[in-house]
């Protein structure tokens, strides 16, 4: 089956043309040599845009799936509007013991600490457990502290922080792993098919945007298990990779059963599904005063922030991982955690050797001037998510508080990286954020928020070309993936993932390009997604 595209323009990444024809789900020409092949079928663009589909080199496509489970309450605006949604909620599900939901605006309240009994007022007795935005925090009620056994008497555990009011008593924000985890621990697992399907909620999301390979960046045993299932079931309709959860306290029980996890996922014989990737948390997030500084946070409150491993214990753990031939994916958003990941992965590359391993830094939401240069020398992609490059409320109320207003503009520094010769790639983190490239790229081209604050760009010297941007979202998330060669580029033999725009983004307005509609999605010449009407 072969079909031809064209009546409109088409970026190849390396350039535009006026057509491209597709012969069993690969490339098999472009331009003239298109227009002279044998096509079954032809495509009219009607002066739309072709170009390569989106990836998403750091998502959270399960959790961004389960949200549609639980209370909605991400559009939420007021702690009053998340109370009324959990309550209406709870009532509608009358036998549901626990009411699990995600993920309310951190910013709605100062410095994102949420009292229980607010809860309470709509569910007193039965665990309400919200994850934040952030997915580093919960907001529980008292019944859920109680099921967890947590109490006034309860110590901060590691890796994790209880807030508690001024009289000693448990606030009801639980912050970082050692924290959540003690109510996770306690709550009851969704049902698989349940799971399941919010993957298929997750493909659905993903492909109406145009995105048809994404990096789901923490993965735990019994998500391989469901992503197996779901790859059984035919369930997938996109690619997925997963990067299975290194966590520092269980590391090394953890690291014998990663190549056992990928070994699992091959044999499954689902070309959509991979396990190539092992995923660390160098720090937590600036919001928390988690994430890691070089210098002291203003407040003073969490003073550096927090390390996840100590020593030299993320560089050991990287170099097993390293030796088992899986790729190193570090969460790190403040410039000591940036560091001390650089530096864990120099130490990889010294001890083990030269060889293409390809190495990701999530976030680098701050990177020291000194550090700036070593992702390139060292090989280093880092994974962008340039949609948080902008003033809004997360940065104005939480962010720039804690920073300072210098260090806050050293934030995501995506051109200065891009210029070093760095291999950049984007992602969304969804569900914390948009999972819609066009709305990540719209900040990355402009660095203003969607009414223009500020005029002429926050940060203006770190704006990125519209070219560099839509590459970074596609043939540079398909390096991050190994996949270069098959797909992120409209090149003869490359698998034909597209996605067709109504309009060309490298000729719109930053401002309308979230706009710009996704007029259908194909992964391997197939359509997966058609815009209706």
């Amino acid at each position: 089956m072969s079909t031809l595209f064209s009546g409109g323009t088409i970026w190849t990444a390396a350039g535009t043309t006026d057509a491209l024809l597709v012969a069993d789900g690969v490339v098999a020409a472009v331009g003239a040599q298109a227009r002279v092949g044998h096509a079954d079928d032809r495509v009219d663009l009607g002066g739309g845009f072709l170009m390569p589909s989106f990836g998403d080199g750091h998502a959270h496509p399960l959790y961004g799936g389960l949200e549609s489970v639980g209370p909605q309450v991400r559009s939420c605006g007021s702690v009053d509007e998340i109370v009324a949604e959990v309550k209406t909620y709870a009532d509608a599900h009358p036998d549901q013991d626990w009411i699990v939901g995600a993920s309310y605006d951190g910013s709605l309240v100062e410095g994102g600490l949420f009292d229980a009994r607010w809860l309470d007022a709509a569910v007193p007795d039965r665990p309400v457990v919200l994850r934040a935005w952030d997915y580093h925090t919960f907001w529980v009620n008292s019944v859920a502290l109680d099921r967890a056994g947590i109490t006034a008497q309860t110590p901060d555990p590691v890796l994790g922080e209880i807030p508690r009011r001024a009289d000693g008593s448990v606030l009801g924000t639980l912050r970082e792993w050692g924290a959540t985890d003690l109510v996770a621990a306690v709550m009851p697992a969704r049902d698989e098919s349940v799971r399941i399907a919010a993957l298929g909620t997750a493909a659905d999301y993903y492909l109406a945007r145009g995105v048809t390979w994404v990096q789901d960046a923490w993965v735990e045993p019994d998500d391989v298990d469901t992503y197996i299932a779901a790859a059984a079931a035919d369930a997938l309709r996109m690619r997925f990779n997963l990067a299975l959860y290194a966590d520092p306290r269980h590391f090394d029980t953890q690291v014998t059963r990663f190549a056992d996890a990928r070994e699992r996922v091959r044999a499954a014989g689902s070309p959509l599904l991979s396990a190539n990737t092992v995923k660390f948390f160098a720090d937590g997030v600036v919001e928390n005063e988690t994430g890691a500084l070089l210098q002291p946070y203003c407040s003073g409150l969490h003073s550096h922030g927090m390390q996840l491993w100590e020593g030299d214990g993320l560089a050991r753990a990287a170099q097993r991982v390293d030796d088992l031939g899986l790729q190193i994916h570090i969460h790190a958003i403040g410039d000591a955690a940036v560091r001390q990941a650089l530096d864990a992965i120099e130490h990889v590359v010294r001890a083990n050797g030269p060889r293409d391993r390809r190495p990701v830094i999530a976030h680098a939401q701050l990177v020291d001037d000194a550090d700036l240069g070593r992702f390139a020398e060292l090989g280093v992609i880092p994974n962008m998510q340039p949609l948080w490059a902008q003033l809004d409320a997360l940065m104005t109320v939480l962010t720039v508080p804690r920073l300072g207003a210098a260090r806050s503009e050293q934030q995501y520094r995506i051109r200065s990286l891009e210029k070093s010769g760095a291999a950049l790639a984007f992602g969304s983190d969804w569900p914390v954020s948009s999972g819609a490239p066009l709305d990540g790229i719209a900040v990355a081209v402009s660095r203003q928020t969607e009414d223009g604050t500020p005029p002429g760009g926050w940060t203006p010297q770190e704006i990125l070309p519209i070219e560099a941007a839509l590459t970074a979202y596609t043939a540079g998330v398909a390096h991050q993936a190994f996949a270069e060669s098959d797909w992120g580029r409209l090149i003869p033999g490359a698998s034909a993932d597209l996605v067709w725009l109504d309009a060309d983004p490298t000729a719109t307005a930053a401002a309308e390009l979230p706009s710009i509609t996704v007029r259908a999605t194909y992964l391997r010449g197939q359509q997966v997604y058609m815009r209706e009407g």
